[in-house]
């Protein structure tokens, strides 16, 4: 197999990185469902990846506080105890050359009260979300609209579970501003109806955004903050945003205004055009001379090419990390990859 850059260690800011793989942040649930703290499978699980070469790994979901909870098995920050069993895990990945950022992640509406601790989902309008719960299997709940103090505290509670992050040992944290959760809820017209300073037009919807980043890059600085930022939500499928070179324009505006240098963004297929014949990608390198994670089905052929393109600098892989945790080495040594299999994969921490 042909050398490229995918496998060789790249300095990213002030990162040196074994790799330009990431892992990509998965859903595990394997925390105490009750304290939400990780034991020695979780420390164990991201050890193996960071002793393969894994270049960047970025957490399953954090919560930033128990309302910000959307299944069973969540791990947060927002308590000692969790703070100190993350810390094991980045010792461990530190030991053995690694490098982590922590996922801060709030579903917003996408929840129940019965996840929550009796409390009603939070969103920026009272607009219910089609679908069910994930394993809980309920209906989502209509959320309550949040107030100018519930959104203060929010920010807050990011802010705060930022810095719980660097007390862990992380490296940095990734925030969670995709996929119809909470941040891009507040950035969406279709769950954002609210007339105050956080609704209207793309630019007052994007306030919320804008506002927690500063909080965590006030917090921790700009080198270790990533943001994670899609078109794509979970719960609307099909959904597009109706200009897209002006909401990727907006979006990348506040990122550079913030003096962020790596952004995440996110499709479930990388080389799905977006618009004007470029991908998702390709449109945020039109507007974006920092460090793009590309993710989206990759495989070492498309990754390597984006990479050698420019489209990217860094590619992220899910479920062939989870059925592989000795991924980089087969990609080095040519071995064929281990098939994923949701039976085994996702009910095991291999």
């Amino acid at each position: 197999m042909e050398s490229n850059k995918l496998l060789e260690q790249v300095t990213i800011e002030n990162w040196t990185l074994q790799s330009r793989v990431v892992m990509a942040p998965m859903t595990r649930s394997f925390a105490d469902n009750k304290s939400g703290v990780v034991g020695p499978d979780v420390v164990e699980y991201y050890r193996k990846r960071a002793a393969d070469g894994i270049g960047l790994i970025i957490t399953e979901g954090i919560n930033p506080s128990p309302r910000a909870k959307g299944t069973y098995g969540i791990s947060g920050l927002y308590t000692n105890e969790q703070i100190q069993a993350w810390k094991k895990v980045t010792d461990a990945v530190h030991l053995e050359g690694g490098t982590i950022v922590a996922q801060l992640w709030h579903v917003g509406r996408l929840t129940h009260h019965e996840l929550t601790g009796g409390l009603p989902p939070q969103a920026p309008s009272s607009i219910a979300a089609n679908g069910l719960v994930h394993r809980l299997r309920k209906p989502y709940e209509m959320p309550e609209a949040m107030s100018q103090d519930e959104i203060s505290e929010v920010i807050e509670q990011h802010a705060a579970a930022a810095r719980n992050a660097i007390i862990a040992g992380f490296d940095g944290v990734e925030i969670h501003a995709a996929h119809g959760y909470l941040i891009d809820q507040f950035n969406s017209e279709v769950t954002n109806t609210r007339t105050d300073t956080y609704g209207g037009d793309l630019s007052q919807r994007l306030t919320f955004m804008k506002e927690l980043l500063t909080s965590v890059v006030t917090e921790i600085g700009a080198l270790r903050t990533i943001v994670r930022f899609s078109e794509i939500k979970d719960d609307i499928p099909n959904y597009s945003w109706d200009n897209p070179e002006q909401t990727m324009a907006a979006y990348i505006q506040i990122f550079k205004a913030l003096g962020l240098k790596i952004l995440h963004p996110s499709t479930n297929q990388f080389t799905k055009i977006f618009t004007k014949g470029m991908t998702f990608h390709q449109a945020v390198r039109e507007h974006w001379n920092g460090t793009i994670i590309g993710v989206g089905n990759l495989d070492y052929e498309s990754a390597a090419s984006a990479i050698k393109a420019g489209t990217i600098d860094l590619a992220a892989f899910g479920r062939p990390l989870l059925a592989n945790p000795d991924f980089v080495q087969r990609l080095k040594a040519g071995t064929s990859l281990t098939p994923y299999d949701a039976a085994l994969h996702l009910k095991y921490l291999l």
